[in-house]
């Protein structure tokens, strides 16, 4: 065999080796993906906005609307934890999923795709959003936003300055931040990132580094018993629900900066809470210049919370809520 055939042979031998790979990556992530899917089913319905889909549930049908949006990595099983039972009884809690997280689709054929990394914008969010809270008949609610959540309802809240009866902050994003993003993050802002990272992630996470993850966002508090086990972590893993949550993130600072300069046109009743050990989301970046921001605005600092207060500070935030609905007249 000449040293021409030997090295043809090494090139076919390694391409099929990696192709042997990649089928066996792809079969474990469909597998696991679809157990997450079969383990954590839609909890409420789906509406159609056009040809897409939000996923919403709906607890109680007493007192005003109140809408709670999810974080990154998240879905609306993140309230059902806890703090929309607790709120049921005198509001009509509205859960949604964001596009791309949870059960709701992209907001359009424009966004996702393993060679597509564009991504919603907080206003595009809104505005699908807001196409499902009209479909329930949704009037005049309390917006809350948790994490990147916050930017969400923050644009909600601009494009709705009328219709829309206060807003609460818990934990939000809303200023530009200095630095970067983490690593990461930026490999998944290329274009082989974008690629190769999910498909692995989706197959080969495990659970212990789920858990430590998990863990690291509740500190210093933390993370309650049963709290994996209710949210589905894994749905945040499938591969097309792993790429919308990086490429959101990834585009979300130019977004931040044209909306913080909006942010003293709102009027309406707004209540922000932060823990003042998170270090996630900071409060010094964050909320404590966006109460400068918005006249009248309440900020609660929460004192050692880090940057999960509506699981581990549930009162505060019940509070928060409820002073809100006051300040607006809806109770």
């Amino acid at each position: 065999m000449t040293s021409m055939q030997s090295g043809v042979r090494r090139v076919v031998i390694a391409t099929l080796l990696v192709l042997a790979l990649v089928a066996v990556v792809q079969w474990r992530a469909t597998a696991r993906e679809a157990q997450a899917s079969a383990d954590f089913p839609p909890t409420g319905q789906l509406i159609a906005t056009g040809s897409r889909r939000v996923h919403v549930q709906v607890l109680g049908d007493n007192g005003p609307d109140l809408v709670l949006l999810h974080g990154a990595s998240g879905s609306l099983r993140e309230f059902t934890f806890d703090l929309a039972h607790q709120l049921k009884d005198r509001y009509r809690v509205i859960l949604l999923d964001r596009p791309g997280l949870g059960w709701t689709d992209r907001a359009s054929a424009r966004f996702g795709g393993s060679l597509n990394r564009n991504a919603e914008s907080p206003a595009d969010q809104a505005a699908m959003l807001q196409e499902a809270a009209d479909a329930l008949g949704v009037t005049n609610p309390i917006i809350l936003g948790h994490s990147f959540g916050g930017a969400v309802a923050l644009a909600w809240t601009l494009s709705r300055p009328k219709g829309t009866a206060a807003l609460v902050m818990v934990s939000g994003v809303s200023q530009p931040w200095p630095g970067e993003l983490d690593w990461q993050y930026r490999i998944m802002d290329t274009t082989l990132g974008n690629l190769i990272v999910p498909p692995l992630v989706s197959a080969l996470a495990p659970g212990s580094l789920v858990r430590s993850s998990a863990e690291s966002i509740f500190w210093p508090q933390q993370m309650p018993e049963g709290y994996l086990a209710h949210i589905g972590p894994d749905l945040t893993l499938r591969r097309q629900t792993f790429r919308a949550n990086a490429q959101q993130i990834n585009s979300l600072r130019p977004h931040v900066v044209e909306m913080s300069k909006r942010y003293s046109e709102l009027t309406l009743p707004v209540e922000i809470l932060h823990g003042t050990a998170d270090e996630i989301v900071p409060i010094h970046i964050h909320s404590e210049p966006l109460a400068q921001q918005i006249d009248g605005a309440v900020l609660t600092r929460l004192e050692g919370v880090g940057h999960m207060p509506h699981q581990v500070a549930t009162d505060a935030v019940v509070a928060a809520i409820d002073r809100a609905a006051a300040r607006a007249g809806l109770r």
